[in-house]
């Protein structure tokens, strides 16, 4: 019997991201430091069993039907493609990872045959230099590289993610846009959020979803997409008629709190019931314990209980999680 992952309003949660490693490969500047952090101990992260185990109670015990993977980076996890053929394996379940693509060139084959569905790439530039700057890296044609390979393997739609930064690439939205719909990519504009691990998100230096639209209406019309938009955080148009769309994911300035259908499960095995929420649920422990699996179950659907109504950014009280995205995961 499924007992579903409803909260005290009535939203069900089926979207489940799974962080598999804190860890990654670019120093992208409103993420992290340029030095990097303090990484999770290799004791305290989910084994991939673990990480399988929880998956498949959230797949056959508690209803969800969406497993998205994220890190960090999750291509620096060893394990990924094995991991992705045993989700894939529970049957009725759509997978996908979150990546910045790097080594996605060599990997995209054996993730599309292990049953992944579809990638999600973050990239906030198609100039070098400008990646160079944001991400302090110097791996742009990497990335290409990776995209190209995805869509060759078959992990479609393949969609962009693209962060705005004001004085840095807030000028590039166009630019950006005509890049991915010559090459079939679907792109998604994120407003900042306040997930960086030095806490320095400033609403006033935000560029916003209005922004956003004011630059893409100077070169292109968009229309609203006739799909309904249901649970989908991206507000999605048809870009000079279709079919190429773009999408704006507005988090901070148009919250779409009252539709999430989404629960996040950390890398150490914590259960966050919002991107934003300051408390977690430990399911590591208890599992490494000996709880069973309904047991796991039952704190499981105690967490879900307990999310808030929204994320609360514009109200005075608000105060950034502790954890930054890079160990929440997407």
């Amino acid at each position: 019997m499924v007992q579903p992952l409803e909260d005290l309003y009535g939203r069900v949660a089926t979207d489940l991201r799974v962080s598999l490693t804190d860890r990654c490969n670019l120093r992208c500047s409103y993420c992290m430091p340029a030095e990097g952090l303090e990484w999770l101990p290799d004791e305290a992260t989910l084994s991939d069993d673990e990480v399988v185990r929880l998956v498949t109670i959230g797949v056959r015990m508690l209803g969800v039907r969406e497993v998205r993977f994220t890190g960090g980076e999750p291509l620096v996890r060893r394990g990924l493609v094995d991991i992705i053929r045993r989700t894939h394996d529970l049957g009725g379940v759509e997978t996908s990872i979150t990546t910045n693509a790097l080594g996605l060139q060599r990997t995209a084959v054996a993730l599309r045959e292990a049953g992944l569905d579809r990638v999600n790439v973050s990239l906030d530039t198609v100039r070098s230099d400008t990646f160079a700057q944001i991400t302090r890296r110097d791996r742009f044609h990497d990335v290409v590289a990776g995209l190209a390979a995805a869509k060759g393997a078959g992990l479609g739609p393949v969609k962009v993610n693209a962060v705005l930064l004001r004085g840095v690439n807030d000028d590039q939205a166009p630019e950006l846009l005509r890049w991915c719909l010559e090459r079939g990519y679907e792109l998604r504009f994120i407003e900042q959020m306040p997930l960086d691990a030095q806490h320095a998100w400033n609403r006033t230096a935000m560029v916003t979803a209005e922004e956003i639209f004011a630059a893409l209406d100077r070169e292109f019309t968009l229309t609203p997409a006739v799909e309904p938009r249901g649970s989908d955080p991206a507000e999605l148009f048809l870009v000079d008629g279709g079919p190429g769309t773009v999408g704006v994911i507005a988090s901070v300035t148009r919250p779409f709190c009252g539709d999430c259908d989404r629960v996040r499960l950390t890398a150490d095995g914590q259960v966050r019931n919002c991107l934003f929420a300051r408390q977690e649920s430990d399911l590591r422990t208890a599992m490494r314990a000996g709880a069973s699996d309904q047991e796991l179950a039952d704190r499981w659907i105690v967490a879900m209980r307990g999310k808030l109504a929204g994320h609360g950014i514009d109200d005075p009280s608000f105060l950034q999680p502790d954890r930054p995205m890079s160990a929440i995961g997407g």
